[in-house]
C-alpha cells in the first residue's frame, strides 16, 4: 500500500549522466512479465533503450499538440487548488501553458503549427521503456479489444510499482502512440510495421525532488457501493 500510495508521475527533468542500472531494468521488465492479461494472451512486446546516441535520436522527432487534447484536456482542469481538492479529480491547470486553460485562447493554441521536440518530453531520462502491442490480435469476444488495453494496463500498472520501489522516477509518454511520431520511432528501432505503440515510459532519477504537486482522489463514500448501487460501502 505504501508504494501504491507514494506512485505518481516524474514530470521533472531526470539526470542524464546517471544511468539507469541494468538490473533495475530487468527488475522493470520482469514485474511487467508477471501482469494479468486477458487469456493470458502477453500482447507486448518491451523495447528497452539506454544508448545515448539513440535517445538523441527519438528526441530530434518533432511533433505538434492535437486539437482535441486540448479541448478535452481542458475539461478536467481544475484552476486552483480549492477547486481540485473539491473535486477529488482531474488536474490543475497550473502546470499547463496558460494558453491550454484560458478557454479564449485554445482555438489559437489548436491552430498553432508549432512543432516541438521529442528531446522536451524526454527531459534528460537516460532510459527509456516502449511497450509495443500486435493490433491484428485480440481477447476473445472483446469489441475493440478492450480487454486487452486492460491488459495493456495492468503492464503499466506492475511497471510503475517495480520503478516506484527501486527508487526511479518514472513518467508515460503517450506521444510516443501518435501516428507520425509512432512512424519515425519504428524507422529508428526497427520495429516491425504489424506492431505497434501503445506507450513509452521514460525512466531515471529527477534532478529535484516533487514539485509540491498536489495529487488528490475521491473518498470511498463517493464510489464504494455495498450490495447494491447507491448503498453506501
Amino acid at each position: 500500500m505504501r508504494v501504491m500510495m507514494e506512485r505518481h508521475s516524474s514530470r521533472v527533468a531526470f539526470d542524464p549522466k546517471r544511468p539507469v542500472a541494468r538490473q533495475s531494468l530487468d527488475a522493470i521488465v520482469e514485474a511487467a512479465r508477471w501482469a494479468p492479461t486477458p487469456h493470458n494472451m502477453q500482447n507486448f512486446e518491451v523495447v528497452a533503450v539506454d544508448d545515448p546516441s539513440l535517445i538523441g535520436k527519438l528526441g530530434r522527432i518533432t511533433s505538434r499538440i492535437s486539437r482535441d487534447f486540448l479541448m478535452e484536456n481542458f475539461r478536467q482542469l481544475s484552476f486552483s487548488k480549492e477547486e481540485l481538492q473539491r473535486k477529488g479529480v482531474g488536474i490543475l491547470g497550473t502546470n499547463f501553458p496558460p494558453s491550454w486553460r484560458d478557454a479564449s485562447r485554445l482555438e489559437a493554441a489548436a491552430r498553432d503549427r508549432t512543432r516541438t521536440p521529442l528531446s522536451e518530453s524526454l527531459n534528460g531520462s537516460p532510459a527509456l521503456l516502449i511497450v509495443l502491442y500486435d493490433p491484428s490480435t485480440r481477447a476473445p469476444a472483446s469489441e475493440g479489444d478492450f480487454l486487452g488495453v486492460i491488459g495493456l494496463g495492468c503492464v503499466m500498472e506492475n511497471m510503475w510499482l517495480a520503478a516506484q520501489s527501486l527508487g526511479i522516477g518514472f513518467q508515460v509518454l503517450s506521444v510516443f502512440g501518435g501516428a507520425a511520431v509512432q512512424t519515425q520511432v519504428k524507422r529508428i528501432l526497427g520495429i516491425p510495421r504489424r506492431l505497434r505503440i501503445a506507450f513509452a515510459i521514460r525512466l531515471g532519477y529527477p534532478l529535484r525532488g516533487p514539485s509540491g504537486y498536489l495529487r488528490v482522489r475521491r473518498e470511498p463514500t463517493a464510489f464504494y457501493h455495498r450490495n447494491g448501487y447507491g448503498k453506501s460501502g
